[in-house]
């Protein structure tokens, strides 16, 4: 690695930055409320971008542009999906989940919320849930290492197996360091490097082909035939699976997360304007990217074989090719910071499930905060050197491995979060059975129904939300506290949302 290079400087120069940032938040870190969710003081700034760049993973500036630079618009149904899924998620769950967390005790995670939603003396959802969020996020954060990776190699050209592990030490440092309020805060400044270079990027590249919109389309049409046609050789279940990515939202642990941190839900409205716009706008330029990535790379065959190689890297070889080089450091790290945003979080939700729902439940009752603190340190490092075990394929394809963790969260969780929510009437098992049922059945479609092109996430969503309601009506209604609880959330709800 040559640290003359700009961009190597600008790319050590964040790094520092982002360790910085954790190490500033590690003396804001007194105990595991504030380690976990940052003593619930997130206003809707930060509320808005954390959870943005923390749902755009590396599949923003890799996945997706890939994809639209293989294929075209028709792959623009993905960003369609997440920008509707998006919003109800903002509008229907984010200021009753950060009510209802609270009045069940002060949950600091999924599992806990769940325990006391439902009165769970024996911990089964607890346990069941801290589960699956293991097993999804150990694929989702490969997913984030792989990504981390591809940059690294690409940029520095490092062997993959050295680049896995710079790219994953980046990131485990600060969150270990700061846990919630270092992600918080370097995801708020990510966010700001992440839309800058999705909106300089596809515009300095249309400028740089020198033609019109006409001449544009044309070229595009030589290489890609069907690229301005959005259900381009799609069938119906083919742009339902696409946009079915957005029923995900309802289900990742790792955005909402983000609504329970609000410092009130009074904070929820704006921070959904904020990261409304944050969102579509940086959509936009990653198919931006990887369209206009198409004319560019048909006027100049001479750069395209990093890209004919894997499409994944158009974003990448752009930036390479149009910028100087300190202008270079500063997109690229914006790649990282999507990379770096998103797998932080992931890897705290793991640590909270661990040290919050099982260490504290099961192994040490009365721990002290400080140990439970540390505990979740130790953690953090556990679940990464996991994840760099399943990411060490350096065949891994990026938006794969994201799509299969998004439909685990989505299915097991996303009905179970919408109802518990707005159903007063739901049951433990109820909840119980919907959770394993979406799992389950994400995980046995992937596997054996994969051939039918139905996105997992649909059979998965559906039957988890039939379970639910059907074990519900069939059992015994919830005792008087379950639902008083309820009641009062939803009362907390309506009188601060007026």
């Amino acid at each position: 690695m040559n640290f003359s290079n700009p961009t190597v400087v600008v790319f050590v120069v964040y790094i520092l930055a982002m360790l910085g940032i954790g190490l500033y938040a590690y003396f804001s870190t007194k105990n595991l409320d504030d380690y976990i969710l940052g003593g619930r003081s997130l206003g809707s700034f930060v509320t808005a971008l954390s959870a943005g760049a923390s749902d755009m993973s590396g599949w923003l500036l890799m996945g997706l542009p890939g994809a639209i630079y293989l294929t075209g618009l028709s792959e623009s149904w993905i960003a369609i999906g997440l920008i509707i899924g998006a919003w109800l998620n903002w509008y229907l769950v984010a200021g009753r989940l950060r009510v209802h967390t609270e009045v069940q005790n002060n949950a600091l995670t999924l599992p806990d919320y769940f325990t006391g939603r439902f009165d769970d003396q024996k911990k089964i959802l607890r346990v069941t849930s801290a589960l699956i969020i293991l097993v999804f996020f150990a694929i989702y954060c490969a997913s984030g290492m792989v990504a981390g990776a591809r940059l690294f190699e690409t940029l520095f050209q490092l062997p993959y197996s050295t680049a896995l592990w710079l790219g994953a030490f980046a990131t485990i440092g600060y969150v270990c360091i700061g846990g919630f309020l270092a992600i918080s805060w370097t995801d708020t400044f990510q966010a700001g490097l992440m839309i800058f270079a999705l909106l300089l990027l596809p515009i300095v590249t249309y400028m740089s082909l020198g033609i019109g919109v006409e001449e544009f389309t044309a070229v595009v049409e030589s290489v890609r035939p069907h690229a301005f046609d959005f259900a381009t050789n799609l069938s119906v279940v083919a742009i339902l699976s696409a946009a079915a990515w957005g029923l995900g939202y309802f289900g990742q642990p790792h955005i909402l997360v983000r609504f329970m941190a609000a410092d009130s839900v009074k904070s929820i409205p704006a921070a959904r304007r904020i990261g409304m716009t944050w969102m579509i706008l940086c959509l936009a330029g990653a198919v931006g990217s990887g369209f206009i990535g198409i004319a560019y790379f048909q006027m100049h065959p001479e750069f395209a074989a990093a890209v004919t190689a894997n499409p994944e890297t158009v974003f990448m070889e752009l930036t390479k090719i149009l910028f100087n080089p300190w202008v270079v450091g500063v997109i690229l790290a914006a790649i990282l910071s999507a990379i770096m945003s998103t797998l932080s979080c992931q890897l705290l939700v793991c640590s909270s499930a661990l040290t919050e729902d099982l260490y504290k439940g099961f192994i040490r009752k009365n721990a002290s905060q400080k140990e439970l603190v540390w505990i979740g340190r130790a953690m953090v490092i556990a679940v990464a050197m996991l994840a760099l075990v399943l990411a060490q394929n350096p065949e891994s394809k990026v938006l794969g491995l994201v799509a299969y963790a998004w439909a685990g969260f989505g299915a097991a969780f996303g009905p179970l979060i919408i109802l518990s929510l707005f159903w007063k009437r739901m049951t433990l098992n109820g909840a119980l059975v919907g959770m394993i049922v979406g799992a389950l059945t994400v995980i046995l479609w992937k596997n054996f129904f994969g051939y039918t092109g139905i996105y997992e996430i649909i059979p998965g969503f559906v039957f988890a939300l039939i379970s639910i309601v059907v074990v519900s009506l069939l059992g015994k209604a919830p005792n008087a506290a379950v639902t008083s609880r309820f009641e009062q959330a939803d009362e907390i709800y309506a009188r601060e949302m007026k």
